[in-house]
Order: structure tokens, then C-alpha cells, then sequence
């Protein structure tokens, strides 16, 4: 059997023409945004009643379940879900299927009664309440107390960082010992105290540059304060004779 050969393509019996998309995808968008401003509302009274920049809700409605989820006051995404269903009805990724779209705006009035339902259910819950809060007490004499007693370890201090200066004739030093079995540091510098710290790396520092110690630890620390002099004393002392008997 021969074929004879096609004198026109196959294509011209058929009707080939597209419709276009302009109209639908239009109006869709137009759709998405009187929402996305109506939806704007709602996640901008959220986000003053909770008290935050940032959040979610939930609202359920016969239909399905709408999630508001909002950012510095504006609609993150607004997303519903029928269970059979999900569809990002404001989305800052892609706007959504027109048929999806059109099931959901189906239900968008009663996401907006769901939501007034949940305004309505505060209604008063704050009332009868009543704020009877007793004067916060001052550290001011704390404070005091714990400055008059930094005042005099700095003092100390400040006198056997230029001793240490004198001795050592450096412009840069420590002086550690143990008290209590627990390492105690005095960093200088010339005759300058940097710091007074106990209990080595990530200890606490009774004396710093930057910030007061905390009251309870000069409380837990204070007592060995003399301690640690004596054990400067005894160095001073070991230094001394050691030069004993050393002649010109």
C-alpha cells in the first residue's frame, strides 16, 4: 500500500488558537490584593494585641482552617487549608491558583467573623484587676557599702602593684598564690592595678576595669582578702632574702 504524501500540515484542521491569560491572572491579582490590605488589618490588631512584631493564628472556621501569620505589622502569608486543600491566598513567593483562590475567598468572610468572634472573647477579661504593688526597695546602701569596701581592697592593691612595680621594674605583671585553694590574681600595670581576680580563667573579679563585682561575691570573697596580703608579704619577704649575703 502506498501513502499518498500530505499536501497541507495536519495542524490546519485543527482549532490551535490560546486564549489568554491576561484577564484571568488580572483579576486574581486584583483579588489578592483588596485581601492582602484587608488581611492587613488583621495581622496589624494582632500584632498589637499580643505585643509583638512577630506571630501567628489560627482560626477555624465549618470550612477549613485559616493561619494569619504577620511581620512588623504586616501579613507575612494568609494561608487556608481545608484539609483536602492548601492554598497561600497572600504569599510573598507566588501569587495563587485562580480555582484555589476562588474556593478560598468562599470562606474569607468567615475567617473575618472567626477572628471578631476572638477579639469579642477578650472583651473584659482584664477587668477587676487591680494593681496594688508595694515600693521597690533601694540598693542604694548596699551599693554604698559594697564601693566602701572595694575602696579599700583597691587601695591595698593599688599599693602592692607599685611595690611590685619598684621590685620587678616592669611595666607589666601579675602576682598569684593560692588562698584557700583557690588561685587569686592581682594584674598590673606599672603600679596600677588592672584587675583582682579569683579562681583563674572564668573566675570572678573583685577588682576590674569595666564593672563592679556582684555584692554576694565580695560577701564570699572579702574574708580572704587579708589572706592574700600576707601571701604578698611572704613573697616581698622571700625576695628580701633572697638578696641576703649578695655583696657588690
Amino acid at each position: 500500500m502506498r501513502f499518498r504524501p500530505l499536501t497541507r500540515p495536519v495542524t490546519d484542521s485543527l482549532d490551535l488558537s490560546l486564549l489568554p491569560t491576561t484577564d484571568v491572572a488580572a483579576r486574581r491579582d486584583e483579588v489578592v490584593a483588596l485581601v492582602e490590605a484587608h488581611a492587613g488589618e488583621i495581622a496589624r490588631e494582632l500584632a498589637r494585641l499580643r505585643g509583638g512584631d512577630f506571630g501567628s493564628h489560627d482560626f477555624d472556621t465549618a470550612r477549613g482552617t485559616w493561619t494569619v501569620k504577620y511581620e512588623g505589622g504586616d501579613v507575612q502569608y494568609l494561608r487556608y487549608d481545608d484539609g483536602a486543600n492548601e492554598v497561600y491566598v497572600v504569599s510573598t513567593h507566588q501569587p495563587p491558583d485562580p480555582a484555589a483562590l476562588a474556593a478560598a475567598i468562599d470562606d474569607y468572610p468567615a475567617l473575618v467573623r472567626a477572628y471578631n468572634d476572638h477579639v469579642a472573647s477578650l472583651d473584659g477579661v482584664l477587668d477587676g484587676i487591680e494593681m496594688d504593688v508595694p515600693d521597690v526597695a533601694s540598693t542604694e546602701a548596699v551599693v554604698a557599702e559594697r564601693d566602701r569596701i572595694l575602696t579599700q581592697i583597691r587601695d591595698v592593691c593599688t599599693e602592692m602593684a607599685g611595690q611590685l612595680h619598684r621590685a620587678e621594674g616592669t611595666d607589666y605583671g601579675t602576682f598569684t598564690a593560692r588562698v584557700s585553694g583557690t588561685r587569686w590574681e592581682l594584674k598590673r600595670e606599672r603600679d596600677r592595678v588592672s584587675y583582682l581576680r579569683v579562681g583563674g580563667e572564668g573566675g570572678r573579679y573583685l577588682l576590674s576595669q569595666y564593672r563592679s563585682p556582684a555584692a554576694v561575691d565580695v560577701r564570699e570573697l572579702v574574708t580572704d582578702v587579708p589572706a592574700f596580703v600576707t601571701a604578698f608579704n611572704d613573697h616581698v619577704a622571700a625576695l628580701q632574702s633572697d638578696l641576703e649575703g649578695v655583696s657588690g
